[in-house]
């Protein structure tokens, strides 16, 4: 009897995860699919799921239209940039809160998280200007240090977390050893903390290839990622929504690859240090 209520609980469970999984995946799924119907298909109504005449025409008038390539490249750049710039910074710092603590470390953190409940638009004036005086408005410089530091908090945060499930002796062993500060952070901490780091990395880059706000009010054509890409087919003149959806397919495949990829990792550094 035991077993029985246990298996019905399980499919129970697996049946709830299976359909909280596809309501979240779908928005993806119709996009993919908007992008190969026609306009008219793409905003018949009632609308039309599988049965219909599939067609390249939307990805072929994408690519003549816009340089997908350089979109792509900037994405890269920035998001890349961004995210192992971030991670250079906060490996000390978190290294510091984690190992070296002061009165006012968690009173610090709280700090740093508050500053992502923000408004962005809040901040957008006066960054703009200073992106005028110093020259970098529409540059890959300036989004790259901006998606670092909007995200820096975030980093510093995960990687405090995995630094304090990491036995403080261990690091104490190395510094009895003769161990440098440089050499316990990069040849015995990292290396202990390559789960966590790498799970860091993954999250964070995710983020800076996904914002949109910073991107499209601080570029226009020199370092404009895969956001401007999208939005420039997001049209008052008309609709276009299928072309809308096939520069969306094309924006996300690369994150969407990266991710299906690198879950095994991803999954193992967000649980790292939960099961003792």
């Amino acid at each position: 009897m035991a077993r029985a209520v246990t298996t019905n609980r399980k499919a129970l469970n697996t049946a709830i995860a299976w359909t909280i999984g596809f309501v979240i995946f779908f928005p993806i799924l119709w996009t993919i699919l908007t992008s190969f119907k026609t306009e008219a298909q793409a905003i018949s109504d009632p609308p039309i799921f599988l049965f219909f005449d599939w067609t390249l025409e939307n990805y072929s008038v994408v690519q003549e239209r816009s340089n997908y390539m350089r979109f792509l490249w900037n994405s890269v750049i920035i998001a890349g940039g961004s995210t192992i710039l971030g991670v250079m910074i906060a490996v000390p710092a978190a290294w510091s809160m984690a190992f070296v603590p002061s009165k006012r470390t968690k009173d610090i953190l709280l700090w740093m998280l508050s500053t992502k409940m923000l408004p962005a638009v809040g901040v957008l004036y006066p960054i703009y200007l200073i992106f005028i005086k110093l020259g970098i408005l529409d540059s890959r410089i300036g989004l790259t240090i901006v998606l670092m530091l909007i995200n820096l908090p975030i980093i510093v945060w995960m990687l405090y977390t995995y630094f304090r499930e990491i036995p403080g002796e261990i690091l104490e062993a190395a510094r009895m050893d003769g161990a440098s500060l440089k050499e316990e952070i990069l040849y015995v901490l990292t290396p202990m903390a390559i789960p966590g780091i790498a799970s860091t990395l993954l999250l964070n880059f995710i983020l800076a290839w996904n914002e949109a706000f910073w991107t499209l009010n601080l570029t226009a054509a020199k370092a404009a990622p895969l956001t401007a890409f999208i939005a420039s087919y997001s049209s008052p003149e008309g609709l276009f929504f299928a072309k809308l959806s096939a520069a969306s397919t094309m924006a996300i495949a690369p994150v969407l690859i990266l991710g299906w990829f690198s879950q095994k990792q991803l999954v193992r550094g967000l649980t790292f240090g939960a099961v003792k």
